[in-house]
């Protein structure tokens, strides 16, 4: 087979992606290791920017998001028996959007079927060749214009980029996370720095919350019952609605990025080039802004054989990133446990309390969070 882009991947990078060159008029092809109910049912992040949800809907999956997402304009800092509501609306005039990644995995892939675009499932890419621009896969080997690396961390694209530089950070603590059904306790997200450690609760739906617990790096899931969760995010967070777990799993907290993204026909997207802590909700974000500048670049060059954007895609991706990497280190330590003692307790409190204090303070906070324009990128 030959395609003008191989697409490695379908998470939100990759299916993202093939709309936006579909919508372009682009040939591409996706081609993902996991079946399609692994990849629908898989429960992963939910947090969108309205730079994010400004592109599903222009590519035209923004209907079920604009029914059935929760809007929210801000959220809570709880410390030292204090609240605190960050208003992002009335900072920043942007808003953040809850909708889960599994939903928008579902609606991406049911519009590139429905629009004809080949999504070939339980098709593990087995090498990718960079210079040749080729993918071998258990179906044989698809020739490319371009390669699309977006089959995450743990993918085969990144390893195919030589003489790359990897920067790596792994915290000292992870996050315990679970789905109940139980509504929500809370109008907007809760981000809690207690003396136990750190805690959020946030929700997916009027009656499925999703909530975390920071947790050492050797915990175990079989040590903690629903009711030693629940009583620990009472202490954290203080009362929340209650109701059965049916999801739970213990996520390692950590940085990477690799530079360069790009390299002969390669172009590496979302996780396989940078992982971001989970605190400052950026991951899904900067996956899909990524795919944006690549879409670009691509359209300029099929359409008009103008290559500096994609020529400059890594530059200007990273700008992005390093900005949402030094965000998420900053929420990180500011809310979580860091295990050195008192001093460092007392100097995350004072940053608390001067969020309080200062609008421009909370501002920072607020733009960051909400995820800085999409202009900024050009």
């Amino acid at each position: 087979m030959d395609t003008q882009v191989g697409i490695v991947g379908a998470g939100p990078a990759g299916l993202t992606l093939a709309l936006l060159l579909q919508q372009a008029g682009i040939d591409c092809v996706v081609l993902e290791a996991r079946d399609r109910a692994y990849l629908e049912q898989r429960v992963r992040a939910g947090l969108l920017e309205q730079n994010t949800v400004d592109v599903l809907h222009d590519v035209g999956v923004g209907e079920r998001l604009a029914r059935e997402g929760l809007d929210h304009t801000g959220v809570y800092l709880h410390f030292s028996d204090q609240v605190f509501h960050v208003d992002m609306l009335r900072l920043t005039g942007r808003k953040i959007t809850i909708y889960g990644q599994q939903e928008v995995v579902k609606d991406e892939i049911a519009a590139l079927l429905g629009r004809g675009v080949p999504v070939h499932f339980q098709a593990a890419v087995e090498a990718v060749d960079c210079e040749r621009g080729t993918i071998r896969w258990g179906g044989g080997e698809l020739q490319c214009d371009v390669i699309a690396g977006c089959d995450g961390f743990h993918g085969v694209c990144r390893e195919a980029l030589p003489d790359r530089t990897e920067f790596d950070h792994v915290y000292p603590f992870s996050w315990l996370g679970i789905l109940a059904e139980a509504p929500p306790s809370t109008d907007e997200l809760i981000y809690a720095a207690h003396d136990h450690g750190f805690a959020l609760h946030s929700m997916r739906s009027p009656t499925v919350s999703r909530l975390y617990l920071q947790v050492p790096n050797d915990a175990r899931l079989e040590d903690w019952s629903d009711e030693r969760i629940w009583d620990e995010l009472d202490t954290r967070i203080g009362g929340v609605n209650r109701g059965p777990i049916f999801d739970r799993g213990i996520t390692p907290m950590r940085s990477f990025v690799t530079s360069p993204m790009q390299r002969g026909r390669l172009y590496l997207a979302g996780d396989a080039a940078h992982i971001v802590p989970p605190t400052g909700a950026k991951g899904l974000n900067l996956a899909v802004n990524d795919v944006r500048l690549l879409a670009a670049g691509l359209r300029a060059h099929f359409e008009h054989g103008d290559d500096r954007l994609l020529d400059a895609y890594s530059t200007t991706a990273q700008r992005r990133v390093w900005r949402a990497e030094d965000f998420s280190n900053y929420m990180t330590q500011l809310l979580h446990d860091l295990g050195q003692g008192p001093f460092q307790r007392k100097l995350q409190l004072s940053r608390l309390e001067y969020l309080t204090r200062s609008e421009a303070a909370a501002t920072s906070l607020a733009e960051n969070y909400v995820g800085l324009p999409a202009t900024d990128d050009f």
